[in-house]
């Protein structure tokens, strides 16, 4: 193989894996993305179930007041009961203490309803700390194995980005040029090998004399379809 074709090809391997850490990187932040999702909507839900615990007991305490004002009522209705004069208004009393015994019943079920429900959305907020707390611990060690594998993966691109570095000083300048050129367009697969007579940049066949003309490997060929930098493989040539 020509000794510049050669070149142009590791390099283009070369782009394409530094190319390929960026996805692999970002699968492993997007891991932990996962578990911090889930966990963010624990403390959302104990965020809302902490409000709902808060006005359950806002109206307890409303409901006790409630109480406070119909028992007075009531007592007050007794004293009155002993300076009634006419039926009529014994009989507007005596609604008056129904309508107020009525009243009390109600905020007693009411009370007591919101009593279950303080208790039931307790027992959720201890289930949810508990869920938010294995959570965490779970984040914490996913987090330093996504940590781990991102530093390898980083010092893996280095170590090729250090071998490209060294490569492209002996890359005839025009040459580097040309790849630059095409690599614009056609980013990490600007240099691509020849299969079954077909290019694998825009799997179009190629004609039999530049096939021919790749095969000898003499020269830098490209696509006659996409003008991308075409070679055989050495195992295959």
């Amino acid at each position: 193989m020509n000794k510049y074709l050669k070149q142009l090809v590791q390099l283009s391997k070369y782009d394409g894996e530094i190319s390929s850490y960026e996805p692999k990187i970002r699968a492993e932040k997007e891991k932990l993305s996962v578990f911090m999702q889930t966990a963010n909507e624990i403390q959302e839900n104990i965020n809302s179930t902490y409000t709902l615990i808060d006005e359950a007991k806002s109206k307890v305490t409303k409901n006790d007041i409630h109480l406070q004002e119909l028992k007075d009522k009531l007592e007050d209705i007794a004293k009155k009961n002993s300076a009634v004069q006419t039926e009529k208004e014994l009989k507007a009393l005596q609604l008056e203490e129904e309508i107020a015994k009525e009243q009390i019943s109600f905020a007693n079920e009411e009370i007591s309803r919101l009593d279950e429900l303080i208790n039931s959305k307790e027992t959720d907020l201890k289930e949810l700390q508990e869920k938010l707390t294995e959570e965490e611990e779970s984040i914490k060690e996913l987090q330093e194995a996504v940590d781990t594998n991102i530093e390898t993966l980083n010092k893996q691109r280095e170590e090729i980005s250090k071998n490209r570095a060294e490569l492209v000083p002996q890359i005839d300048a025009k040459i580097l040029a040309f790849y630059e050129k095409i690599k614009r367009w056609a980013k990490d697969r600007a240099v691509v090998p020849v299969r079954k007579q077909a290019c694998y940049g825009c799997f179009m066949k190629i004609n039999d004399k530049t096939y021919s003309d790749v095969i000898k490997s003499e020269e830098i060929i490209t696509c006659p379809h996409c003008g991308r930098i075409i070679y055989k493989e050495e195992d295959q040539a």
